[in-house]
């Protein structure tokens, strides 16, 4: 009982934040605007430097263009629900470093929701936007026999990844707590993650496929259950339920960097001054 009137208490917390956050940027709704519309436009260029590549091949690492698209949209669509509902632990770093941590441990309130709904970015829709246009084009021209088992293996995709890169976030908050400025190696995790999501597993070495499908978890985010929808082979050759996991690898990621930020937070000794 204890821990669900904790739960409700931060998710009321985030609610009360975030929308004070939104209430604040739609003061200035052309600045919004242009902010959504410069986040739309930046993470798009991953996607044109995909089309580059094809114009002067057919096929990358066996995959066709549909495909690799396939592959990007759920990926970036996954991340952006992560990275806007949650991406604004990455700053925790810097609280850690000037001590004004300390105000947000004196409120009644959870600490990881606070911080999760600091400066809630709603220009971050636009990464959102354009990942689900992407996916849209993929699903589109896809040539797929689709079964209601694909069909509903793609929402499963979205939200079970979000899941995950939100464990990922957390996790990487965690580790600032001990190393104070870690934002980048964070980065390398969570927008390195979806940039490596976005191509097909086969472009990669083993040994890589293998640490992000056994060590960090990643590779249920799309590869996995993309694979299933496309009926290609994974790579390392595992049995074909794996594809279906997806859901059970984010509950089980998201206790662990529970568990990961419960530690952090009380090895905190703010900075002394």
């Amino acid at each position: 009982m204890a821990d669900l009137a904790q739960l409700r208490s931060g998710l009321r917390a985030y609610r009360l934040i975030s929308a004070m956050w939104i209430r604040s940027l739609m003061a200035y709704r052309m600045s919004f605007a242009m902010t959504a519309f410069g986040n739309f436009a930046v993470t798009a260029f991953d996607f044109v430097a995909i089309l580059l590549m094809f114009s002067q091949v057919d096929r990358l690492g066996g995959y066709s263009l549909a495909e690799i698209a396939f592959l990007y949209g759920t990926s970036c669509t996954a991340f952006g629900l992560a990275d806007l509902a949650i991406g604004s632990v990455d700053r925790l770093g810097r609280r850690v470093r000037d001590g004004t941590l300390d105000t947000l441990l004196v409120r009644p309130a959870p600490v990881i929701a606070q911080v999760a709904a600091d400066r809630f970015g709603l220009h971050r829709l636009g990464r959102v936007t354009q990942g689900a246009l992407v996916l849209a084009y993929a699903l589109v021209v896809l040539d797929i026999d689709w079964t209601a088992l694909k069909v509903l293996m793609v929402p499963m995709m979205l939200l079970a990844g979000a899941g995950i890169f939100a464990a990922v976030f957390v996790a990487g908050a965690a580790f600032q707590f001990v190393a104070q400025d870690a934002a980048e190696v964070q980065s390398a995790f969570t927008y390195g993650g979806t940039t490596l999501l976005q191509y097909p597993p086969t472009v990669f070495a083993k040994e890589l496929v293998r640490g992000v499908t056994f060590v960090l978890p990643l590779a249920f985010v799309n590869w996995l259950p993309a694979l299933y929808v496309l009926g290609r082979p994974y790579p390392l050759d595992l049995p074909t339920w794996v594809a279906f996991t997806p859901p059970l690898v984010a509950a089980g990621s998201l206790a662990l960097a529970g568990l990961a930020w419960r530690a952090g937070l009380r090895s905190y000794c703010s900075t002394g001054s």
